[in-house]
């Protein structure tokens, strides 16, 4: 199986990450500034060693002279190798000439050397009319260097060729030694910045295996927050999220505990006084329809319990994932009030719907559980012939759910712990779970819940249940 470099990358701890992520381009440059420095130094060289073979034509053009007249003039010379001697380096290059006129006919000097051909250049490093070109002399690399030198004798005048070539031993030498030189350096280079980067790199990443090793460390119940005094900056944003995760995890917590512990409570009483009921009615304490009518008022409240236990639990399920659809509201909204319709006729209420088409991009249980306990919400707490409307109502970006009812209101002690679980609005009235599967629910869709006493003349007349959700975007709308 191949890895991916991606993922190789991934699997690599955030040290190595950062002394590749350093080291290899400094690499890269040093050996790309090796390269540089090499063909500089080389090319210093070179041009060095050529002002020497310039000097040795020199020196051999000054011992050439010219006999007879004008054009005519014939070349000869005297040069003493003694005069070479000076410009060879510790033997370990040789010295090679050739003179000749311009016809390429050999006045002096070594006969197999190749007459040059070439042409001077049209702005060369020199004043003087000199040509440098690489050749082969007897097998062996030479550089030779091409001097024209204009002869003039009483009344003869002419030019004389004068070609100078060196073994290029020295060169060689010379240019290993500066080869290694430069990568002694270069070598000792990358080795200081490696070892600063890994002392850096150290010393930097200490704090992550800190918070590591303090996370790792913690018991499994312990949520407090992170501390650490001297972590870096660039390490707070971390901290502060895994902090801030950790007060959620704590508030969750605790209101789960919370959670079991009013539900154990809520479920102990009704199974206790099911039970003292059955055994009444066993010993015939009670009418028999009269201990039935107990017993099932009892279980019919208990199994009412546990369903809204259980929405309860759906909701922080389907909370957990992303709904794909969009509902229209308004339809489930009309749904549901016919299916409490019994109870509006019961109480004789006075009801009044007005709906607008408002698509929600969730879970249709979450709406129908949503409508389906404010409406019973506020039909519970309308008085009889009360008046009861709902109304649902759209802008550009949200839907409003209205539900205003003739009912007592709420005080100010029950506003604040309303939504909490098993706060039912009235002793012995209903589980208190209604408004807490409500308000969960709408924090899952990222909307507002909000209730309010409509007064009329300074005196309570009912209350409005308003509902704010975010509209689905148009790609999810229904048509």
């Amino acid at each position: 199986m191949k890895t991916r470099p991606g993922m190789l990358l991934r699997r690599l701890s955030l040290r190595s990450y950062l002394m590749l992520g350093i080291l290899l381009p400094v690499a890269l440059f040093i050996v790309v500034d090796t390269v540089v420095l090499y063909r500089q130094a080389l090319a210093a060289v070179n041009t060095a060693y050529d002002r020497t073979l310039l000097a040795s034509a020199k020196v051999i053009g000054e011992h050439i002279t010219a006999s007879g007249a004008a054009d005519a003039a014939q070349l000869s010379a005297s040069v003493p190798y003694a005069a070479l001697e000076v410009f060879e380096a510790d033997n370990r290059s040789r010295m090679i000439y050739r003179i000749s006129n311009t016809a390429g006919e050999l006045i002096d000097g070594f006969e197999d050397l190749r007459v040059w051909q070439g042409k001077l250049p049209d702005q060369g490093p020199y004043a003087a009319l000199v040509d440098f070109y690489d050749d082969n002399y007897r097998g062996d690399d030479v550089r030779v260097a091409v001097l024209l030198q204009p002869i003039a004798m009483q009344q003869a005048r002419a030019m004389a060729v004068v070609q100078v070539a060196e073994t290029l031993e020295l060169r060689h030498t010379l240019a290993r030694q500066i080869l290694l030189d430069t990568l002694w350096r270069q070598l000792a280079l990358v080795s200081v910045i490696a070892l600063v980067v890994f002392v850096v790199v150290q010393r930097g990443t200490r704090p992550v295996l800190r918070l590591s090793t303090l996370l790792q460390e913690r018991r499994a119940d312990d949520l407090t927050p992170l501390q650490i005094l001297d972590a870096p900056v660039e390490l707070l944003p971390l901290m502060e999220a895994t902090n801030t995760t950790m007060r959620r995890l704590h508030h969750l917590l605790e209101n789960q505990k919370r959670f079991v512990r009013d539900t154990a409570h809520q479920l102990r009483t009704p199974l206790a006084v099911l039970k003292v009921q059955v055994q009444s009615a066993l010993r015939g304490d009670v009418d028999a329809t009269q201990g039935l009518t107990e017993i099932s008022h009892m279980v019919e409240r208990a199994t009412q319990l546990a369903n809204q236990m259980l929405a309860l639990a759906k909701v922080a399920q389907l909370a957990q994932e992303t709904a794909t659809e969009s509902v229209d509201w308004a339809g489930i909204l009309r749904e549901v009030a016919l299916d409490l319709s019994p109870l509006i006729a019961d109480k004789s209420l006075d009801f009044d719907i007005d709906t607008l088409p408002a698509p929600i991009q969730t879970h249709a249980w979450m709406l129908r559980e949503l409508s389906r306990n404010l409406l019973h919400n506020a039909i519970r707490y309308s008085p009889e012939h009360g008046k009861l409307q709902v109304r649902l109502l759209c802008d550009a970006r949200h839907a409003a759910l209205v539900i205003g009812d003739n009912g007592p209101g709420i005080s100010e002690e029950l506003r604040k712990r309303l939504f909490q679980p098993f706060s039912a609005g009235q002793a012995h009235s209903g589980s208190g779970l209604g408004l807490a599967i409500c308000l969960e629910i709408t924090h899952a869709l990222g909307g507002q819940i909000e209730l309010v006493n409509r007064l009329t003349q300074g005196q309570i007349d009912g209350l409005d249940t308003t509902v704010r959700l975010p509209l689905a975007p148009k790609v999810l709308a229904k048509p």
